[in-house]
């Protein structure tokens, strides 16, 4: 139909801090010539220095909160650009909406406000809409290899494994698919494009 031969791949790079999505990101739109209307970058890191969070206020409903409205209106913009002209068939981001909901989970005291904070994310209309996307979209799950791990200053390192663990019960939750790009693929030629570039059936 000609509405879904319009519609672009996106393709959601998620995992936990400092692992290196971005870096595997910019691998990828550089080689695919991807343009910067395209590709959707460190949105979290502009919404923490533009409101003054610091890594003290991961835990906090509003930072979450305020992440993934932008996350998600970010997303909305690449989309109606995409078909104003956008030719490339491709969106590519760092992260998603689903990252908010899983650093409110692992920053919960106990179980009953890991699951207060979900529901809030998640009653959220603009997420709603997104997750209708997202279980159509392309998924990868970057695990971390310890060589890669930086402390930006900004975002905590700990707890990798863990998150990991929670990204995966949260993606499974709302049926959305994912590949796991694993520690063993150590290169970043391997991991942006063998693991990526020729996964979804993108060419240079």
């Amino acid at each position: 139909m000609p509405d879904r031969q319009l519609s672009p791949i996106q393709v959601y790079v998620v995992g936990p801090s400092s692992t290196g999505k971005t870096t595997l990101c910019n691998a990828v739109a550089k080689s695919v010539g991807l343009p910067t209307r395209c590709y959707i970058t460190e949105v979290a890191r502009r919404v923490m220095r533009a409101k003054g969070y610091t890594r003290t206020d991961v835990a906090t409903i509003e930072m979450q909160r305020a992440i993934m409205l932008a996350q998600l209106e970010e997303e909305a913009n690449a989309l109606v650009r995409s078909r104003w002209g956008n030719s490339e068939g491709l969106i590519l981001s760092d992260r998603s909406g689903i990252d908010p909901i899983v650093y409110a989970i692992m920053t919960a005291k106990d179980e009953d406000e890991a699951r207060q904070k979900e529901d809030m994310l998640v009653s959220l209309p603009a997420f709603q809409m997104a997750l209708r996307r997202y279980r159509e979209a392309i998924f990868l799950l970057l695990n971390p290899v310890e060589e890669w791990l930086v402390d930006d200053g900004v975002r905590s390192l700990d707890h990798h494994e863990r998150c990991i663990k929670v990204f995966r019960q949260v993606l499974d939750k709302f049926g959305i698919k994912y590949q796991e790009i694993g520690a063993e693929t150590m290169r970043i030629e391997d991991r942006s494009l063998a693991k990526t570039v020729e996964d979804i059936g993108i060419r240079e």
